[in-house]
């Protein structure tokens, strides 16, 4: 194996040696990955499609093992290092460019306990393989909407889904984990042990260590729940919007129901003359005795003249898989968003008046309602600090073609720029793009300095820096 010139911690270059390389790939079980392999073109690619870099070497990790030592190397040659689980989050953190990918991907066992209600999950599963082994015992756990999401990214920013009303974030389901520190440690951290890393590493992303197991507590859930849309003509957003936002005030936390603007796809369910034009959708799912639910729902399936009404009993995981065609990897994203309380009327006049024309046919406008359980939580309990937000208001523009990148990312910010008279200050950590410091810390509020502490003691050298990331003291 021939020395290869690598990207360092501050974007320098450093040389490393065959003998280093042969050394490194000898310590690992699973395959260690070079530009000249012909699967390297497929383990480095992400899920968006703007994001095009090459790293030098790809570890790919089929143990517990393969991360401590592919830690120690990068720690030992200050290289640049990236991790990817799922590699679904529209920054690209996952992959870098001239550095080390420690890609956690082919570990994806999943181990259920169903009389305990827990499982045992490694980093590289995907909430579709989470939920098809929780869901043979009636069980779940809150994580997201995009079946193809990586259940370690979206645990460590937070996480939340259709169950978070009725059972919180992905993270206050979470009993402990294993984790790989900086030192090349691994680490076990719960509420009982290494307490304040369990703190930190519940919202505060990937900034301190690699985690190489979660361990989730389950509900009972499912099979089947009450879920589906509710298509409406765009002419009667205004209306709607008032109503979903009056409506879910009152809702009970069995009940989550986002609100969207959307295209009109080329559905069967949707009459041909609707096909491309916009339209406004409710998308619910509610997780308690189905029978009560139709009760509850009815509200949402009487108001106005919908286009088609989808909502029925339906399996938990095509709940789950609802959304995956429209997020499909390979296309071009960017995301702006941010928490809002209930949006006045002007606000909803506002975001009525600038969604019409979307500007592709994939772009959507997403109200995410939270709130329940989420709420029920102290902000300072775990790293996620914005419990009380009702809401949050999602821009996700998505496109093909490179030459366009520049006016969908500035029809994306001019969009939350108008709005953001009427939003709060806090952002989910998992939707921020690559958006700088201060949005960073904006997402953390009043815990950001007690995760700079922490990442003064787990990782002073800002290892793990390929994140949203929490700077320490001292840090360029």
């Amino acid at each position: 194996m021939a020395s290869l010139q690598a990207t360092t911690l501050t974007n320098g270059q450093t040389v490393l040696g065959s003998e280093a390389i042969q050394l490194f790939a000898e310590r690992l079980r699973g395959p260690l990955i070079t530009r000249d392999d012909d699967t390297y073109d497929t383990a480095r690619q992400i899920w968006n499609g703007m994001v095009d870099k090459r790293p030098m070497l790809i570890a790919r990790c089929a143990g517990t093992a393969d991360v401590i030592a592919s830690v120690n190397f990068a720690r030992d040659h200050d290289l640049l290092v990236a991790i990817k689980g799922g590699g679904h989050n529209a920054a690209g953190h996952a992959v870098c460019a001239g550095g080390l990918m420690i890609d956690l991907s082919p570990m994806n066992s999943v181990r259920v306990d169903p009389d305990a209600r827990t499982a045992r999950v490694e980093p590289g599963v995907t909430l579709r393989e989470f939920d098809h082994e929780t869901q043979a015992f009636g069980l779940a756990t809150p994580t997201g909407q995009v079946s193809m999401t990586g259940i370690a990214g979206l645990a460590l920013g937070g996480g939340w889904g259709w169950l978070s009303r009725s059972h919180g974030l992905t993270i206050d389901n979470l009993r402990s984990v294993d984790i790989v520190t900086a030192d090349g440690k691994l680490l076990h951290a719960s509420e009982d042990e290494n307490e304040d890393l369990f703190w930190g590493i519940r919202g505060g992303g990937g900034n301190f260590g690699v985690v190489t197991s979660f361990e989730f507590q389950l509900h009972e859930v499912g099979p089947e729940v009450l879920a589906g849309l509710i298509v409406h003509p765009f002419e009667a957003a205004a209306d709607l919007l008032r109503f979903h936002r009056d409506f879910t005030t009152e809702a009970p936390d069995e009940l989550c129901c986002y609100a969207a603007i959307i295209e009109a796809p080329p559905a069967p369910f949707l009459p041909k003359e609707v096909h491309g034009t916009t339209v406004v959708i409710f998308a619910l799912c509610y997780s308690g005795p189905i029978r009560k639910g139709q009760k509850v729902v009815e509200p949402l399936r009487t108001i106005g003249d919908p286009i088609a009404d989808l909502v029925e009993p339906m399996p938990f995981t095509a709940v789950q898989q609802m959304f995956d065609a429209d997020y499909k990897p390979g296309a071009r994203n960017y995301w702006k968003t941010q928490l809002v309380e209930p949006l006045p009327d002007e606000a909803i006049d506002l975001v009525v008046d600038r969604a019409d024309p979307l500007p592709t046919p994939e772009t959507k406008i997403v109200l995410e309602h939270l709130g329940g359980a989420i709420a029920r939580v102290a902000p300072d309990a775990t790293a996620y600090h914005h419990r009380n937000a009702a809401f949050s208001f999602n821009v996700f523009p998505r496109w093909t073609d490179a030459e366009e990148d520049e006016a969908h990312i500035s029809w994306a910010r001019a969009f939350m720029a108008a709005v953001a008279p009427f939003a709060t200050n806090g952002v989910g950590v998992n939707f921020l793009s690559q958006e700088g410091d201060e949005r960073v810390k904006a997402a953390y509020g009043d815990n950001y300095d007690r995760l700079v502490n922490l990442k003064n003691k787990y990782d002073p050298g800002n290892l793990f820096r390929m994140n949203q990331n929490i700077r320490p003291t001292g840090s360029a």
